[in-house]
């Protein structure tokens, strides 16, 4: 808008001028115009000195933030050949490199831009200033070819800047723009390269520690697969090894049905399955508990049929119930659980209800504490972990529970165009 003004009124001015030079105004107006023109054109260029460091920085930081965001998809799977390739061509597109590389610590990872026929993706480090922006975790500026150290005497790219990628301090590869002449290595080129190499260290780190926290989430979910209590093992065992003399068919029924039980237990369940699923894994585990307890333990399924093709992950219910009869069967009278669950507002909720023996106000707080209560203490605070890394904030585990009533666990799983969660 400024520059618009300033053009329409120097037009204005030049036209009175240029009428003034002909003769058809008075001198002492021509001079005036004469010289507010040249103050204009002096306040004009004071203004571009004045506010172009600022456009620079706006400019650079934009196409930092540019980049940036759009890599950040590729970087979540870490740092290789396929998720480089993608961010050297953001990369590239988004500044006035004229090629740009990715490296690891010892190869060329993607390379994208002018020299792309002839700078193997894939191939060893050949640059001696890369590797010495690894080794020192350093930047280095090239400004010639030979520091370039391409092979190619026709190569076009005659300077870079070489910025170290790191992930908790440690260098693990390069971020590397080249341009076809030295004089674009300049201070705004140079903060613009380190400034992208920080974000996207800061990615690869949050990639990491994401691999990491997934890793630790497959590691508790194979403890608490492995976690076989010995009680509930005998105890089924002794209960058919009875059930042989007394009742042989259904003997042989809970036979089948516990080795079925035992052989999921083991595979590999670290995807999604249907809720319904895994509401038959939690009313097999009752089924042997029923066998065992007879009219002391009852089971009510309350669930909507309409839920159960839901993804879950899996063993999300069958530690619920396991500790509903471990700590809520009571001595002297029956314990009944309840399964009830319906699709709520923007979210699917599953609840497990006992009438048993209650939790203490000391204990509530911290039943869903990894760690806390008898054996591994890691069920119900591994399925409310896994319920929130795979659906997001709001879902999870909520317990509530009153000393000589009874215990309600509730599982909450928000629906992805909710939570805009995403496996």
């Amino acid at each position: 808008m400024i520059d618009a003004v300033l053009l329409a009124v120097t037009v204005a001015l030049a036209a009175v001028a240029a009428a003034g030079l002909a003769g058809a105004l008075p001198e002492e107006v021509t001079a005036a115009v004469t010289v507010t023109l040249g103050f204009i054109a002096v306040a004009t260029a004071a203004m571009r000195l004045i506010s172009r460091p600022d456009h620079v920085r706006a400019l650079q930081s934009h196409q930092i933030v540019v980049i940036a965001d759009r890599s950040l998809a590729y970087l979540r799977r870490g740092l290789d050949a396929d998720t480089a390739q993608e961010v050297c061509r953001l990369a590239l597109a988004e500044s006035e490199a004229a090629a740009v590389a990715i490296t690891d610590t010892e190869r060329v990872l993607g390379f994208a831009g002018l020299g792309e026929d002839h700078h193997e993706v894939g191939g060893p480090i050949l640059t001696r200033a890369t590797r010495e922006a690894i080794e020192m975790n350093e930047h280095r500026i090239l400004g010639t070819k030979e520091e370039i150290g391409c092979p190619r005497s026709a190569c076009l790219l005659k300077a870079a800047i070489v910025v170290p990628l790191e992930i908790r301090d440690k260098p693990v590869g390069t971020l590397k723009f080249y341009y076809t002449t030295p004089r674009l290595l300049n201070e705004t080129q140079i903060a613009m390269v380190s400034g992208l190499a920080r974000l996207l260290s800061t990615q690869l780190e949050l990639s990491e520690l994401e691999r990491q926290t997934e890793l630790a989430c497959r590691m508790e979910l194979k403890a608490l697969q492995a976690q076989i209590n010995p009680h509930f093992l005998f105890n089924t065992i002794n209960t058919i090894a009875m059930l042989i003399r007394t009742d042989p068919a259904t003997a042989r029924e809970l036979l089948r049905e516990f080795a079925a039980f035992y052989r999921r237990m083991l595979e590999d369940n670290e995807g999604l399955v249907p809720l319904g699923q895994e509401v038959e894994y939690a009313l097999t585990y009752l089924r042997f508990e029923q066998a065992r307890f007879g009219d002391r333990l009852r089971v009510v399924d309350a669930l909507d049929p309409a839920i159960l093709d839901t993804p879950v992950p899996a063993f999300i219910l069958q530690p619920i119930v396991e500790n509903c009869v471990q700590h809520g069967i009571r001595p002297d009278g029956p314990l009944t659980i309840t399964l009830a669950g319906i699709r709520q507002d923007d979210a699917i909720r599953v609840q497990v209800v006992d009438d048993g023996v209650g939790i203490t106000p000391e204990e509530l707080p911290r039943v869903l504490e990894v760690g806390f209560g008898t054996g591994l203490g890691i069920a119900l605070g591994n399925v409310h972990d896994r319920l929130r890394g795979h659906f997001g904030p709001g879902s999870g585990l909520r317990v509530e529970s009153e000393r000589g009533s009874g215990t309600v666990v509730t599982v909450t799983i928000m629906e992805p165009t909710a939570s805009g969660a995403s496996e």
